[in-house]
């Protein structure tokens, strides 16, 4: 018998995984919430990897509470996701997952998930039973490259839609200008959190590559607002000035 897998949040993402896991013959033990961890680690056997698939709100208590015995077996799903966030746990593995599960429908694959971190391949192996495609990263730089990725397709996408709604291609192709100026604040925004610089080319291509895998996804977000908000939060945390983000502010109210 393969060692298990541990499960935190049996939402629709966390389901996904589950099946691939099980496919592969590795057991899965979902924790819930009104489940004492300390109790759990010492009930489950020894676990191969415990993947976290809560909500990125729920995400920091939740490592707080991680047993030890679990902390170097941890695999991190969430958007908007920094190294910062898991600065704690070095051995974590992360996943950027270009897929998407919604009530009631069968996953769909965008592009392949960049993958890092010691458990990459059982990620690979288990995905890969569902016919979703993951590539494994080679060091930190390349990780951390794909995170900011995520982060400005997420972002950029979301709060652009305040000015225009439609679809991935029709946002792109009709209201390229607003797109540029919302992803340059957002890359002003990355560089400054994580205290680095980026090739802005290389990170546009790539989002635009994000638009081209899935032209016909939705911009329009009821989620716009608050990652606006959010993310002015966070530039004033870090005196740093985002002009179009807070011209579309000025335009809300």
């Amino acid at each position: 018998m393969k060692k298990p897998v541990v499960l935190f949040g049996i939402g629709e993402m966390g389901s996904v995984f589950a099946q691939g896991f099980l496919r592969l013959g590795h057991p899965v033990y979902p924790i819930l919430h009104d489940q004492d961890m300390a109790t759990a680690a010492t009930e489950i056997p020894e676990a191969e990897a415990a993947l976290i698939a809560v909500g990125k709100q729920d995400l920091p208590p939740m490592l707080e509470k991680l047993p030890v015995i679990w902390q170097d077996k941890i695999i991190l799903l969430q958007n908007e996701l920094l190294p910062a966030d898991f600065a704690a746990w070095p051995q974590a593995t992360i996943v950027c997952a270009w897929f998407e599960k919604k009530p009631g429908t069968d996953f769909r694959v965008i592009m392949p998930s960049p993958c890092f971190g010691p458990k990459s391949a059982l990620v690979k192996d288990a995905l890969g039973k569902l016919d979703i495609p993951v590539s494994i990263l080679n060091d930190q730089e390349q990780l951390l490259f794909e995170l900011v990725v995520k982060n400005l397709y997420i972002l950029t996408t979301s709060i652009a839609s305040l000015k225009t709604s439609g679809n991935a291609r029709e946002l792109w192709t009709e209201h390229g200008e607003i797109v540029h100026a919302v992803a340059n604040d957002i890359i002003s925004l990355q560089e400054s959190l994580t205290g680095k610089t980026f090739n802005q080319e290389a990170l546009m291509q790539a989002m635009l590559h994000a638009f081209e895998s899935d032209p016909e996804h939705q911009c329009s977000s009821h989620n716009a607002p608050a990652h606006l908000q959010h993310a002015l939060d966070r530039a004033e945390q870090q005196n740093i000035d985002l002009p179009t983000l807070v011209q579309l502010a000025s335009e809300m109210h």
